[in-house]
């Protein structure tokens, strides 16, 4: 189905339509969860509305105790992935030409921010263009601002990018040949510019869902009931021991002299007649029930999220082999497999529309060419470093490995391409240096034989 299509089946031709389709209820309840979320990630959590409680005959303020976990884990799973730079791989002229433009355009820092994006709530959008210099470079456009439209087979067909400042509504509408801007500056709705769409539509990044495939779920959704029960349980807790400590003061048998006991002065004594005596009374705190409940959600919390607990300071290791830390690891390896899996996804589209604007440009490749270029991720999976070299030796030793692998396995090699003309260019210099010595050998030979 063509845009054109969908306009006049579901809005009746209407030229507006982007305003409808931005207000339809489903677009609304996906952006008001967007908004939930960067309203929890500030700070605005489910213990804030806790009401106080009565103490003593007073209104006593109730604990209010937040943990920022959310943001732990999902950094940690961000950049547990592209902490490192990622690796392109390919024939020699895609990746110079490929890695030009990821320099130019920043690009490592754009799919970090994608990633943060897409963990966080389960969409990020991208769009690449040609700036005023000719240069490629990409726009993450935020996924409250997002209206993707997509047809009855799930095929994205247009994209709306809608915001309001200062009471002004802007749409930034990409068709596949065009982009038209609109606003409302003034009261009424108008066409504010024009312009050609040389890369198609938006990149959309979407992480799995099994109610919806066009859009994502966040990974918040996964833990923030647990971290809730952690906020709740830890702040009640607090307000239990705080009410312990205070006790009930309780004397039995009778005062000697005073009026009672003291209530302004730190450590007044009591003289009791024979046989009284004196106690604070108070109900028992059990902490061993509160550190077993605690840690068992503090589990569960790491176990969902697929972070080891080594790396929240939750237990203590040492002297670790290879395999012990990718058994540690994981659940973290395979998080950021699928992570990696839906990034491979957008950035399979980026590649392709790189590939035509660089066509633009006079630059252009074979099928063959182009089809070679690959993207390799290094996780940031602690290592044994001694063991993975002494790995690589012996299998170059038998020969069984090439020099490219031994490289992208190396955790001390981050660009492959670059080594691998460093290592050429030292071999070059080694043969020139070789032929010189054995040309200036040779003409002392001749000189000595001559002086014969």
């Amino acid at each position: 189905m063509s845009i054109q299509q969908y306009v006049l089946e579901k809005f009746d031709g209407n030229l507006e339509w982007f305003v409808e389709e931005c207000d339809s209820v489903a677009n609304r309840q996906r952006v008001n969860e967007i908004l939930d979320i960067k309203d929890y990630l500030s700070g605005v959590h489910a213990i804030l509305q806790r009401p106080n409680e009565m103490f003593n005959g007073k209104e006593f303020e109730s604990r209010r105790i937040i943990l920022q976990y959310a943001k732990t884990i999902l950094n940690f799973q961000s950049s547990y992935l592209l902490q490192k730079n990622i690796t392109l791989t390919g024939n020699e002229n895609v990746v110079k030409e490929f890695k030009n433009v990821y320099r130019k355009g920043k690009y490592n820092r754009i799919d970090f921010d994608i990633l943060d994006k897409l963990t966080k709530y389960g969409n990020a959008y991208e769009y690449v263009y040609m700036d005023e210099n000719k240069d490629i470079k990409s726009k993450i456009i935020m996924p409250e601002d997002s209206y993707p439209v997509y047809d009855h087979e799930n095929k994205m067909i247009a994209f709306i990018e809608f915001y309001n400042v200062d009471n002004i509504d802007y749409y930034t509408v990409y068709y596949e040949d065009r982009v038209e801007k609109y606003n409302n500056k003034g009261g009424q709705l108008r066409l504010s510019g024009v312009f050609e769409n040389l890369s198609g539509l938006p990149i959309a990044y979407v992480n799995q869902n099994e109610l919806d495939p066009c859009f994502g779920r966040s990974d918040l959704k996964d833990i923030i009931s647990i971290l809730d029960s952690m906020e709740d349980l830890i702040s009640k807790a607090t307000d239990a021991y705080y009410k312990h400590i205070i006790g009930i003061p309780v004397v039995t048998g009778q005062q000697l002299k005073g009026d009672g006991l003291p209530t302004h002065i730190v450590g007044g004594g009591l003289a009791l007649d024979d046989g009284a005596t004196f106690d604070f009374v108070s109900n028992k705190f059990d902490y061993q029930a509160f550190e077993s409940i605690y840690k068992t959600l503090t589990s569960a919390l790491l176990d969902i999220a697929n972070i080891p607990a080594v790396s929240m300071s939750k237990t203590d290791i040492s002297n670790l082999s290879e395999v012990s830390i990718k058994l540690l690891f994981s659940l973290s390896d395979m998080k950021a497999g699928l992570n990696e899996k839906y990034m491979r996804a957008g950035m399979e589209q980026r590649f392709e529309k790189i590939r035509k604007l660089l066509e633009l440009k006079g630059i252009t490749f074979s099928d063959e060419e182009f089809d070679s270029l690959d993207v390799v991720f290094q996780y940031a999976r602690p290592q044994n470093e001694k063991d993975i070299i002494d790995n690589l030796k012996t299998l170059n030793d038998m020969k069984a490995i090439s020099l490219e692998t031994i490289l992208e396995n190396s955790p001390y090699i981050t660009d492959v391409s670059q080594e691998l003309m460093r290592l050429k260019d030292n071999q070059m210099g080694n043969n020139t240096g070789n032929n010189d010595s054995q040309e200036s050998m040779e003409s002392d030979d001749l000189g000595n034989n001559s002086g014969k």
